[in-house]
C-alpha cells in the first residue's frame, strides 16, 4: 500500500509541476504566432486569400469549387431563396470518384490512404488503388441487393476501413448513407432507420473497446425486427464473435464482396443531389435528419481541409473522431479523401491498454497532424504529463481541436507537452449543420490565443447578434450566420417546417442561427460560449435535453423529468437529471440506478446521467415552460438569475436543498 501511496503523491506532484508551467505560459504568453520555420513551409503565405473571398465571394467559392472534378460543370453558383439554397446548378459529379478515381488517374494509386490500427493492435495499411477496388466492389454488392440512386443506406459499424468504403459505394452509385454511432442504442439505431426509410443496413458482427468486444450485430437484430423498410443486411467479420444470421436477410461482407466485379460506373450526381442525411440531436425528443448534398458538401470540406490542416504529400493525417459523427465523415472520409491525404483510422479507446495509446499511435505512425476533442485533451491534462513524455511526439507540426470551446489551459497543456511549443493549434468551429469548419486560424497566416477560435475563414460572413438582432462588435451575444456558404445544411429530412423554425426563424429568414453563444474581443477575435439552447455538448457529442427527459418518463417509475448539462472538468458538460417519480415509488440509490441505466438502453452510454437528483417539482414558468436556467443555476452551485416568472418561487428554494444533499 506504501508503494501505491507514493506513485499517487508522485503524479499528484507531476500534475502540479505541469499546472505551474501551463499557468506560466499563460502569464507570458496572450498572443502565439506561428514560428519563421512552419510558415515557410506553410501551403497558404498569403493573407489576401480574405480579401479575395471578400471581394467576390460567389467567385471565391466557385475557385473552390473547380479544385474538384467535375463530369459537368454549373452553369449558376449560387440560387438563394431564404432559406432554401442552391449551390452550383447543373453541375454533375460524384464524391466517390473525387475521393479515389481523379488520384489513380493522376498516379498516387500506390500512395497510403489509410493506417488502420485496431484496439487489440491488429495493423492493415491500404493505398488507394485498394481503397478504390474494394469501394467498387462493395459498391456493386449494395447494387446487386436491389439498391438504387436516392435510395437510403443505414451504416451502423466500428471504426474499420469498411466503415469509409460503405460511405464511399454508397456515394458511387448515388445511394443516401444515413450512419450512425455504434455507440447508440438498438433503439436509437431503429428510430433513425424508420426515420430515413432505410432499405439496407451495413454492420458488424462487433467492434473493441477497452478490450471488450460490443456487440453490434445484436443490437442491429433489436432495431431491425421493428423496421419493415429493411430489406437485407451485409455483416462485416471483425471480432468473431457468434452472431445470429437470418436466411435471406443477412449476408456476409466477405461474400457479397467477393462476388462483386472490381469496377462500378460512378453514377453522374448532380450537385444539388443528397450525399448523406447524418441525425443530430434536437431540442425535441425526436433527432434530427440533417441533409447534406454532394456539390457544395464537397466544396467545403475540400478546401477547409486544405487551408486549417495545411496538408501537404509527406503529411500523416490523424482525426480521432468516430466516423458516426459529422467529423468523422468531412475530416476523416470525404475531406482528406477529396486531397489525397495520407491518414491513421484507429479502432478504439485512447486509454486501452494504457493510457498512452495515443502518444504510442503517433509514434508508431509518425503522425504530422493530430485532431482530437478538449474532452480527450482534458483527460490527458488529468492522467499526467508521463504518457506522452515516454513518447516520440517530435513528427507531428501541427494540432487540431474539434467539438467544443477549448478553455485556455486545456489549449495551452496541449501546446506545450503534446505540440512541445513548435506546434500550431487550430482550435475549430463548426457543427453537423455547418458541414466544415467556418471559424479557425488558418496556422500560417493567424496568431493564435488560448481558448479562442479567432476568425471566419475565407468566404464565411459571422456576426455576434443580441436577442433582439443588433449587431455586437464587441462583447457577448449570439453566433449567427449571415450569408450562405456552400456546404450548408439544404434542410431535415422530411421536415421543412422544423428547418425554418430551428435555424432560421429566431431573427430574419437569411440569418442562420446556431444556437451558441459567442463574444468579440478588442481584436475581433471569436471565443466560443457553448450551447445557448437546449441541446448540451457532452464530451463533444451533441443531446437534446429532451431526448434524455423522454427516455426517463418512458420508465413507468418517472413522472417528469428535466435535464440540464453542468461544467464537468473533463467532458465539457456532464448531464444533471431532475426527477420527479410517480407516488409511492422511492427515491433509492437503486432507483437512480435503474434510471442511468434506463438511459443509456434507449439511447446509449452517452447519454447515461452524471447525477439524478429525485425532487417533488421543478421550477416552471407561469405558461408551464420548465425553466432549466435556473436548475443549471441550482446544479453549478450559482447565485440565482432573474425568478420572477416563475409560477412557484417556493419550488427553487426546495430544489436547492435537495440538491446541496445530494
Amino acid at each position: 500500500m506504501m508503494f501505491l501511496k507514493e506513485d499517487k503523491m508522485s503524479e499528484n506532484l507531476m500534475e502540479s509541476s505541469a499546472m505551474k508551467t501551463v499557468e506560466a505560459l499563460l502569464q507570458e504568453n496572450r498572443i502565439f504566432k506561428p514560428s519563421a520555420e512552419f510558415v515557410d513551409s506553410a501551403t497558404l503565405k498569403d493573407e489576401k486569400i480574405y480579401e479575395e473571398a471578400r471581394r467576390d465571394r460567389l467567385n471565391f467559392w466557385a475557385t473552390q469549387a473547380e479544385q474538384l472534378d467535375w463530369f459537368e460543370k454549373w452553369n449558376k453558383i449560387l440560387e438563394w431563396n431564404a432559406p432554401f439554397a442552391k449551390w452550383f446548378i447543373g453541375g454533375k459529379l460524384n464524391a466517390s470518384y473525387n475521393c479515389l478515381d481523379r488520384h489513380i488517374k493522376n498516379g498516387m494509386g500506390k500512395k497510403t490512404a489509410l493506417i488502420w490500427e485496431g484496439e487489440p493492435g491488429d495493423t492493415r495499411v491500404i493505398s488507394y488503388e485498394e481503397a478504390y477496388r474494394e469501394v467498387n466492389k462493395l459498391a456493386n454488392a449494395i447494387k446487386a441487393l436491389g439498391v438504387k440512386k436516392g435510395d437510403r443506406v443505414a451504416i451502423y459499424m466500428p471504426m474499420v476501413p469498411e466503415a469509409a468504403f460503405a460511405m464511399l459505394a454508397c456515394a458511387r452509385i448515388g445511394a443516401v448513407h444515413t450512419v450512425v454511432f455504434g455507440g447508440f442504442s438498438a433503439e436509437a439505431l431503429k428510430d433513425r432507420i424508420m426515420d430515413a426509410q432505410a432499405k439496407l443496413l451495413i454492420t458488424a458482427d462487433g467492434g473493441w473497446r477497452r478490450g471488450k468486444v460490443v456487440p453490434l450485430k445484436e443490437m442491429a437484430d433489436q432495431a431491425v425486427k421493428d423496421c419493415p423498410s429493411i430489406k437485407n443486411v451485409i455483416v462485416l467479420q471483425r471480432t468473431q464473435n457468434a452472431v445470429n444470421i437470418q436466411q435471406e436477410r443477412d449476408h456476409w461482407y466477405h461474400d457479397v464482396v467477393k462476388a462483386a466485379a472490381e469496377f462500378c460506373e460512378p453514377e453522374k450526381m448532380d450537385a444539388e443531389d443528397m450525399l448523406f442525411i447524418l441525425y443530430t440531436s434536437g431540442t425535441t425528443g425526436k433527432p434530427k435528419g440533417i441533409i447534406h448534398t454532394t456539390g457544395g458538401y464537397m466544396t467545403g470540406v475540400s478546401a477547409t481541409t486544405r487551408w486549417v490542416f495545411d496538408i501537404q504529400p509527406r503529411d500523416i493525417f490523424w482525426c480521432t473522431a468516430d466516423v458516426g459523427w459529422v467529423t468523422g465523415h468531412s475530416y476523416i472520409v470525404y475531406g482528406p479523401m477529396a486531397n489525397a491525404a495520407t491518414q491513421v483510422m484507429y479502432e478504439g479507446s485512447p486509454d486501452w491498454p494504457e493510457r498512452n495509446r495515443f502518444w504510442k499511435i503517433i509514434e508508431k505512425h509518425q503522425v504530422s497532424i493530430f485532431y482530437t476533442a478538449p474532452t480527450a485533451i482534458r483527460a490527458f491534462m488529468k492522467w499526467g504529463t508521463q504518457w506522452p513524455e515516454g513518447c516520440d511526439l517530435s513528427s507531428l507540426r501541427l494540432l487540431g481541436s474539434v467539438g467544443e470551446p477549448i478553455n485556455p489551459e486545456a489549449w495551452v497543456w496541449y501546446y506545450k507537452f503534446i505540440g512541445r511549443e513548435k506546434c500550431p493549434i487550430v482550435d475549430t468551429w463548426w457543427q453537423t449543420e455547418t458541414g466544415c469548419i467556418l471559424i479557425s486560424p488558418i496556422a500560417s497566416l493567424t496568431a493564435l490565443k488560448p481558448g479562442s477560435a479567432t476568425k471566419p475563414l475565407p468566404g464565411i460572413d459571422v456576426k455576434v447578434f443580441t436577442e433582439e438582432g443588433g449587431q455586437i462588435h464587441q462583447g457577448g451575444g449570439y453566433l449567427a450566420l449571415t450569408a450562405p456558404w456552400p456546404s450548408m445544411l439544404r434542410g431535415i429530412y422530411g421536415d421543412p417546417e422544423r428547418f425554418r423554425q430551428t435555424y432560421w426563424s429566431k431573427w430574419h429568414n437569411d440569418i442562420y442561427f446556431t444556437g451558441d453563444g459567442a463574444k468579440l474581443d478588442d481584436d475581433g477575435y471569436l471565443w466560443l460560449l457553448g450551447r445557448v439552447d437546449d441541446v448540451m455538448n457532452v464530451a463533444g457529442h451533441r443531446i437534446g435535453t429532451m431526448e434524455i427527459e423522454s427516455a426517463l418518463v418512458d420508465n413507468p417509475m418517472v413522472a417528469e423529468a428535466a435535464v440540464v448539462g453542468i461544467a464537468d472538468e473533463i467532458k465539457g458538460q456532464a448531464i444533471a437529471a431532475f426527477v420527479i417519480l410517480k407516488e409511492g415509488r422511492e427515491p433509492t440509490s437503486e432507483t437512480e440506478d435503474i434510471l442511468k441505466r434506463h438511459v443509456a438502453t434507449k439511447i446509449g452510454s452517452i447519454a447515461r446521467p452524471s447525477k439524478i437528483i429525485f425532487t417533488a417539482d421543478v421550477p416552471k414558468t407561469r405558461s408551464g415552460k420548465i425553466m432549466r436556467r435556473l436548475l443549471r443555476d441550482v446544479a453549478e452551485g450559482r447565485a440565482l438569475g432573474d425568478v420572477t416568472t416563475l409560477a412557484d418561487p417556493v419550488v427553487i428554494e426546495k430544489l436547492k436543498e435537495k440538491y446541496q444533499e445530494a
